[in-house]
């Protein structure tokens, strides 16, 4: 017999606790299988070790480092209650990149914090090299994270999911919200669902109608919404032909990183096109798209420049929900909005569209109406 097989369990209490550290070893040997080794540079650590180290990129001037951390919220108890954990982990990238780059800042590299009621490895590879795919749409590298499990705190099946992204930009090409302009027009870039944001509501409000997750959602909008909005969904959005309401609920959300960064590239006299970035998260347009804008300047926004997908008016529907209150809820089709100079908008939405991303002119940057007034304003006219 082995000294290994002799070797006394100096785990037990532990694991009879409820935590499982073999379980946390395999699923950090399934990470490192599924998205390699999360160095930026050879010879660096990176997954497995204390800490990550990760070099700043060579030929920048004035270096400024970015970070931005958030997490997925109630969105994972969707993806728990569908055993669904492919897509969940680019939420987690879109919600902390994209408010990076809101900055001008390019995404340099990412941690992960995974929180478990009992440690599956195979799901928690699975949550984890979604984040690492969502990484690399992103442009930024995975360099490291943490999985925990907490017995007791939460229930075998929950999970949570959070992070932290870290981006670099030059110092003269920061955006620090005072580049806008009046007149610059307010690109609107599509979202494709929800993103990351309400989950909190439409758990309630699917529980209070008690909707099933996997009912076709072809027959939640038929139900709720009537057949001529079902014949326009099937219509304007095939790609929820055959979907669940499970499936349009846990689309993952969008990540615009590096094709917004590209706005940079067109040219407009001699600086840039691109005057600021507002990312559409919790709080919807009116809590967000100011935050890109100078004091004194204002947002106004024309919410009929841009059809509303089918899923907000379905969850609008059940919930009762006014216009406005919906658009200071959810992103409503719009999660990133760009601001340009109005020679270069035409142009933008063109280029946005050739990358897979489909985006309106949505309202104008124009002066507060008066001292310490709204600096979102709807407009209909």
């Amino acid at each position: 017999m082995s000294a290994a097989e002799t070797r006394p369990d100096l785990r037990r209490a532990y694991r009879e606790s409820g935590v499982d550290v073999a379980a946390g070893d395999r699923a950090v040997e399934l990470i490192r299988q599924r998205i390699g080794g999360g160095a930026l540079a050879a010879g660096l650590p990176g997954i497995g070790g204390f800490a990550a180290a990760v070099p700043l990129p060579a030929g920048l001037r004035e270096p400024i480092l970015v970070s931005a951390t958030d997490g997925v919220g109630t969105k994972t108890a969707l993806a728990a209650r569908m055993g669904r954990y492919d897509t969940i982990g680019r939420d987690l990238v879109a919600m902390c990149a994209d408010d990076v780059v809101c900055l001008g800042a390019r995404p340099l590299f990412m941690l992960d914090y995974v929180a478990v009621g009992r440690l599956e490895p195979e799901a928690v590879s699975e949550i984890v090299g979604g984040v690492a795919d969502g990484c690399e749409e992103a442009g930024c590298a995975l360099v490291g994270g943490e999985t925990a499990e907490h017995p007791g705190l939460m229930e075998a099946e929950q999970f949570d999911l959070a992070g932290f992204c870290v981006g670099v930009v030059e110092r003269s090409d920061l955006l620090d919200g005072t580049q806008a302009k009046e007149g610059d027009v307010l690109l609107g870039l599509a979202s494709s669902g929800l993103h990351a944001n309400g989950y909190s509501l439409v758990r309630q409000l699917l529980a209070e109608h008690d909707i099933p997750l996997d009912r076709p959602f072809v027959e939640c909008v038929q139900a709720s919404l009537g057949e001529r909005a079902a014949a326009e969904m099937v219509e304007q959005e095939p790609e929820h032909l055959f979907a669940t309401l499970g499936d349009v609920l846990l689309a993952p959300s969008r990540i615009y990183a590096r094709t917004v960064l590209d706005l940079r590239d067109l040219p407009e006299g001699e600086g840039t096109a691109l005057q600021g970035l507002a990312h559409v998260t919790g709080g919807g347009l009116p809590g967000n798209v100011a935050r890109a804008l100078p004091e004194g300047l204002a947002a106004v926004v024309d919410p009929r420049a841009w059809r509303v997908p089918t899923v907000f008016r379905f969850l609008q529907a059940l919930g009762g929900l006014e216009e406005d209150e919906l658009r200071a809820t959810l992103n409503c089709g719009i999660g990133m909005v760009a601001v340009l100079a109005p020679s270069i908008a035409d142009r933008a939405a063109a280029f946005l569209l050739d990358r897979g991303i489909p985006a309106w002119p949505i309202g104008l940057v124009e002066p507060v109406s008066v001292p310490g007034g709204a600096r979102y304003v709807e407009s209909f006219g």
